[in-house]
């Protein structure tokens, strides 16, 4: 059962994650639907899931909350910084397969990102998102992630080499397309 709520949106909350999120989170990254579009694409162990959550919060740059519907775990979403004096972040958000196609994971990441830009002070995310992968490109375009580019074979998924196509999202982007 996820933790305290820390942001609430329509559909979804944003909660702390908490011990018992460990299996959710272990069972979820190691599905082949998940892990395909996740890179490195490899088996993590309930150990290396566990040390991700219980690091020393002040050295690590990276924030996480499960994505809740009600009190029921749904998905992963969080944020690594990726040049702190830039301000320049990278989104990464999973939702459980038996729960897609209901507009959780884009809104899930708006929450992400209004907190980002407006409690964290971050200038921009950046994503790089498999070419393979549909629907993550679907969600940062429609969340407001411009293309800026591609990364010609950047990626080895199921025996192929992949691109992967740079997405990014100013501030000055997002709060214009709020007014």
């Amino acid at each position: 059962m996820p933790g305290p709520t820390f942001l609430s949106g329509e559909s979804v909350s944003l909660c702390t994650v908490e011990e018992g999120d460990i299996s959710f989170v272990h069972e979820t990254v190691n599905s082949p639907d998940i892990r395909k579009t996740m890179q490195p694409s490899r088996p993590y162990s309930l150990n290396e899931i566990r040390s991700l959550f219980t690091a020393d919060p002040e050295s690590s740059s990276a924030v996480r909350f499960v994505v809740a519907v009600d009190t029921e775990a749904v998905g992963l979403v969080g944020y690594s910084i990726e040049d702190t004096s830039a301000g320049i972040a990278e989104p990464s958000c999973w939702i459980h397969p038996s729960n897609w196609g209901e507009g959780y994971g884009s809104e899930a990441i708006e929450l992400l990102v209004e907190y980002g830009f407006k409690q964290r002070r971050l200038h921009k995310f950046v994503a790089e998102v498999v070419e393979f992968n549909d629907a993550s490109k679907r969600l940062v375009e429609k969340v407001g992630f411009v293309e800026e580019g591609r990364l010609r074979e950047q990626d080895f998924v199921d025996g192929q080499y992949h691109d992967c196509v740079l997405y990014g999202l100013l501030a000055t982007e997002w709060q214009s397309c709020r007014e």
